[in-house]
């Protein structure tokens, strides 16, 4: 089978997969497989930008950039207070004069250039259709001529032209209202990163076509927060113009909702928190799902990677994972990953994999557990190094089921052996759990950095796949030390091992 497989629009059709090369409909190495509910994957995706593409993205991504943006509303007030300043004093020596009309070149100049870039980046018929760019390029060309002229001859002989060229300036004022768009969009663009963006038919959404069916997007907002992401009533507008009927939205965020007035009250919730994991036994989404929605990155791709497992276009967690990195990031823009990136969650989306590879799609039973012990390597250099500043928290999905405390031995017996450089923790009365359960730890040294969950590192995983009564997770699959800015604190070798035993 390949690694991916393109699935036609109809509901039911034969389609042919290679088990070699990637190849489909060769008949030596062809099966057929027959998939309902078929899906169409984002290959456009991958389609490498021409250089022209990609200067005119790099141009685009400056001057739409919010601190560009900023810079050039600064410019358009002082603009104006100048021009106040100007209007305010009728009768001027004439080198006071003409250093205004100096400065108001200088300013209508630095405008010209802004409109230029712009245009150059979006492309003259692009840039126009929108009407507050039109209005923004009228008002900046007009102020540039009549700038130019009246800066060009003496005030006295041309006394009716200074005065038009003046009135022209204050038409200027319309730019504050124009600009406050361009402010906007730099604020989204500052939010959503290198995100990858729909920008079609008026659009200018962060959202992303996973497959034909499926769109991973940003949270829809409102009010203030609607300034710098996914306006509510432009992602509803986006989904009655393009999918009408035809959708399902699913929130993950399980810190905030919106207003179920909005989509036609198709939303549907799965509560997850932030940078956390969908309980294995819930995370089942339908095939007809249309969107995922949160922060659109870890909660969102996670859903999405096992659905896009679930429905078979991918034969492996990994491979889902970096799809629907690659789908995310827009790499014109920058090269941050957007994928899923929490450990916990691409380990979720390996249970998931499993589950329907070989437990043929059902959650296999709950094995019970009790951790016998918790043994953490390479502490030297983290904290007091010692592991006499850290405390856990052990979690059974989102209840508290038990804590310990290393330095006073609370619920447990810690022991720091310094020729291994290991603490060695015996939980003391720990519960039996079972199904999802996460570990938290604490710090009380400032030195050790705190990241997602505002801890050093926790991590979340499935009693029922525990090999062999241990589960030992190295430094690259703890959440928090897997990001590279905490490797100056914790060692290559920094590793967490929990050992089990079997409740009698």
């Amino acid at each position: 089978m390949v690694k991916y497989t393109q699935f036609a629009n109809e509901s039911m059709e034969q389609i042919g997969a290679t088990s070699g090369n990637g190849t489909a409909g060769q008949d030596d190495s062809t099966e057929v497989v027959v998939v309902e509910k078929r899906h169409q994957l984002n290959t456009s995706a991958f389609d490498q930008p021409s250089e022209r593409v990609t200067r005119h993205a790099m141009v685009k991504r400056f001057v739409e950039h919010l601190g560009f943006r900023l810079f050039s509303f600064s410019l358009i007030i002082v603009d104006i207070s100048v021009l106040i300043a100007d209007l305010s004093q009728p009768n001027k020596p004439a080198h006071v004069e003409k250093a205004y009309d100096i400065v108001a070149l200088c300013f209508v100049c630095f405008f010209v250039l802004d409109i230029g870039f712009r245009m150059y980046a979006l492309g003259t018929a692009e840039f126009l259709k929108h009407w507050y760019n039109a209005v923004d390029f009228g008002v900046v060309a007009l102020s540039f001529v009549a700038t130019v002229a009246y800066s060009s001859f003496e005030i006295s002989g041309y006394f009716k032209l200074l005065v038009i060229g003046r009135i022209i300036r204050i038409v200027g004022l319309l730019r504050l209202y124009t600009e406050k768009k361009n402010l906007t969009k730099g604020a989204r663009l500052m939010v959503s990163e290198n995100k990858r963006r729909y920008r079609q038919d008026g659009f200018d959404l962060d959202l992303v076509y996973v497959t034909d069916r499926i769109i991973a997007m940003s949270y829809p907002s409102s009010g203030k927060m609607s300034w710098y992401r996914n306006p509510i009533k432009e992602v509803e507008r986006f989904f009655k113009t393009k999918h009408a009927n035809h959708y399902r939205i699913y929130n993950m965020c399980s810190e905030r909702t919106y207003d179920d007035s909005h989509f036609d009250g198709c939303i549907e919730r799965y509560l997850i928190d932030d940078h956390n994991v969908p309980l294995l036994r819930c995370a089942h989404l339908e095939n007809s799902s249309r969107l995922c929605t949160s922060r659109g990155k870890g909660r969102t791709g996670t859903m999405i990677c096992m659905l896009l497992i679930n429905n078979g276009l991918f034969e492996s967690a990994q491979a889902s994972l970096e799809y629907f990195g690659n789908v995310r990031t827009d790499k014109t823009v920058g090269t941050k990953f957007q994928g899923v990136e929490t450990p916990s969650q691409s380990r979720y989306v390996e249970y998931f994999d499993e589950v329907k590879d070989k437990h043929g799609g059902q959650v296999p039973d709950e094995v019970p557990l009790k951790v016998a012990e918790v043994r953490i390597y390479k502490l030297s250099g983290v904290g007091q190094g010692t592991g006499t500043d850290f405390s856990c928290e052990v979690f059974e999905g989102k209840s508290k089921v038990f804590d310990m405390d290393f330095g006073r031995q609370m619920n447990c017996q810690a022991h720091y052996r310094p020729e291994a450089d290991v603490l060695e923790v015996v939980p003391i009365n720990f519960p039996v759990v079972k199904g999802d359960v996460k570990f938290k730890f604490a710090c009380q040294s400032s030195s050790v950095p705190k990241g997602y969950e505002d801890c050093p590192f926790y991590f979340w995983f499935h009693t029922s796949f525990v090999k062999n009564n241990r589960l030992y997770l190295p430094r690259d699959v703890l959440d928090n030390p897997h990001k590279q800015k905490t490797w100056k604190v914790y060692d290559a070798d920094f590793a967490v091992e929990l050992l089990f035993t079997n409740p009698s």
